[in-house]
């Protein structure tokens, strides 16, 4: 059955896509994940973290509005297959991204919760003239770990894979 469920999900592109768009647990394999997992689900209560959960398809995935990860690598020791590895660990591909409409400090309202979150120092704000300051996220000191989405009252920090590091600031 879980053969039939793996060519269905492979022929219908849903392994593809999930393995490009959603938080996988640290370690995870980049390209083929949707094959290698066999959803037993394992990963998931071996997070010390609590952040750790399944998607619609039965893949883990990481919500990091719920917590930080401190990749620790339970997630990744607990998996008997090698969707996910104690070796790809620093290959985390996923930074925060700050939605400048959803900002609180950008819309005037004095908040630093995520900059004081940064245990890595990652964002910080310019101000501006009127009483806003604009974040501004450091994508080469930024770990991705959660901790600023996890404070933000907004929602306005998010995670994307960034392939090029540099500082921007959010518009």
């Amino acid at each position: 059955m879980s053969q039939l469920t793996s060519r269905r999900a492979f022929l219908s592109a849903r392994t593809l896509r999930e393995d490009t768009d959603a938080i996988r647990p640290p370690g995870a394999a980049v390209l083929g994940f949707g094959a290698l997992c066999t959803k037993c689900g394992d990963c998931v209560p071996a997070c010390p973290e609590g952040i750790m959960t399944v998607d619609a398809d039965g893949f883990p995935v990481v919500e990091l509005n719920s917590g930080s990860c401190t990749f620790c690598g339970a997630c990744a020791m607990s998996c008997a297959t090698d969707a996910l590895a104690v070796e790809r660990l620093p290959d985390w591909p996923w930074h925060a991204a700050i939605q400048g409409a959803a900002c609180l400090s950008m819309r005037g309202v004095s908040c630093r919760l995520c900059q004081d979150s940064c245990d890595h120092g990652a964002i910080r704000f310019r101000l501006q003239p009127g009483g806003r300051a604009d974040p501004l996220l450091d994508l080469d000191t930024c770990i991705g770990c959660g901790a600023c989405a996890h404070v933000c009252p907004a929602g306005a920090v998010t995670f994307e894979r960034h392939a090029n590091h540099q500082s921007e600031e959010i518009q």
